[in-house]
């Protein structure tokens, strides 16, 4: 088993995977990678199972050292979407980002951590789960788990960066309280551009922009939300609820992120600007089983 040491944290670096599901019942979030399709994607190219567990990188790269694995980098550039071998004692430094908010640095083998309700995601809120249910810190050590198959270079096709690019243009079906808006307001909510505001986190995505009145009477009995339900609380400020959201929640739902661009909410950086699109439930459907065909194929 080899190790990965970490020189410097970054802004915010976590070991996450495809998050714990089926715990909301118990008030466990499913937490996960911000961006699942960089993931899997990540696993893919270093032959991994799609859920093995990584680093997710927020906003500033870290720098890591494997001694027991290393990397042939020495300065030289090394491609995204890439897989490629390393050498012992090489260190790989990743600086701030210049497009979206995340990268993902996945290993052959996986990050190797103790598992908490099956899964090796980091849930920052309470804790637990990744490597002491924290970011990582300088000086860190990380196990990288038993290689099933050998490594050869990989790289993401051309077509497949593009089919599954971020998008700013959000698309979204109506949320279980949509009706509860007057039209409106429904109109305003979808004419309008969203900025990102500074106070986002990893639980929700806080927009800033028009004002979406709320519903006369709009309090409603507390009940169980899904990641990329979009609520509308007192002031009328849309919050999109992300991958450490509150299992349950006593605000209406004006819409909700389709499941195909869930990923382009972990690439949001604050200050962004961006727009829904409503889409009908056929056709949230079809895009998704074009993307899981996507990730079937070579």
């Amino acid at each position: 088993m080899g190790v990965i040491q970490v020189q410097e944290p970054g802004l915010f670096t976590t070991v996450q995977d495809l998050g714990r599901e089926g715990f909301g019942p118990l008030g466990v979030s499913a937490s996960g990678a911000a961006d699942a399709i960089s993931l899997r994607m990540g696993n893919r190219l270093v032959g991994n199972a799609e859920g093995a567990a990584g680093l997710e990188m927020t906003l500033l790269g870290g720098t890591f050292l494997f001694p027991d694995f290393g990397a042939t980098l020495d300065g030289k550039p090394v491609e995204l979407w890439t897989a490629f071998e390393s050498r012992p004692g090489q260190a790989l430094r990743l600086g701030p980002t210049c497009s979206g908010a995340r990268c993902y640095l996945c290993v052959r083998g996986g990050i190797a951590v103790k598992l908490f309700l099956g899964s090796a995601s980091t849930h920052i809120l309470s804790g637990l789960g990744g490597h002491d249910g924290r970011a990582l810190r300088k000086g860190d050590v990380l196990n990288i788990g038993a290689a099933s198959v050998s490594s050869r270079e990989r790289s993401l096709s051309a077509r497949a960066l593009k089919e599954l690019q971020a998008r700013k243009v959000l698309r979204v079906t109506p949320g279980p309280q949509s009706d509860w808006f007057p039209e409106s307001a429904r109109r305003l909510f979808y004419e309008s551009r969203y900025r990102v505001a500074e106070e986002s986190n990893r639980m929700g995505i806080r927009l800033e922009g028009a004002i979406v009145p709320v519903p006369s009477g709009g309090e409603m009995i507390s009940e169980g939300v899904l990641l990329g339900a979009i609520q509308v609380p007192e002031g009328g400020k849309p919050i999109i609820l992300f991958v450490e959201q509150q299992t349950t929640g006593g605000y209406p739902k004006i819409a909700n992120v389709i499941s195909a661009d869930f990923h382009s909410l972990g690439q949001l950086r604050p200050r962004d600007e961006i727009r829904f699109e409503r889409i009908d439930w056929e056709t949230a459907r079809a895009l998704l089983r074009k993307q899981e065909e996507l990730f079937a194929s070579d």
